[in-house]
């Protein structure tokens, strides 16, 4: 690279799907941060895919793809049961939104 470069640095958003100009890029960011939630599960229960798999009822190979984010045809609502079955609570609140549309959020403990 030439030292008299100009490098261009864009800032992005907090979501890497809106960026990228995906459609559903909020859905797209739970669903990110869920799979990073099972993976930590699993992780943390010393568990191989094989074994996660048999816990949570699913081929080892959907295990392999949802620990490296690929998640696409696996709903936030399946995603979130199996979360749960990796003993971690799931809790859904629903509450009033002012002056702008409601938006869907996930916090982990």
């Amino acid at each position: 690279m030439n030292p008299n470069t100009e490098i261009t640095i864009e800032k992005g958003s907090t979501n890497v799907y809106a960026d990228l100009g995906y459609a559903d890029a909020a859905g797209m960011q739970r669903k990110s941060q869920l799979a990073g939630e099972i993976g930590r599960a699993i992780k943390a229960r010393r568990l191989t895919q094989e074994g996660a798999a048999a816990l949570l009822g699913i081929d080892q190979s959907k295990i392999s793809r949802i620990t490296r984010g690929q998640f696409r045809g696996i709903s936030e609502a399946k995603l979130m049961e199996l979360v749960t079955k990796l003993g971690r609570d799931v809790k859904i609140v629903v509450g009033p939104v002012r002056r702008r549309a409601g938006k869907i959020e996930l916090q982990f403990a």
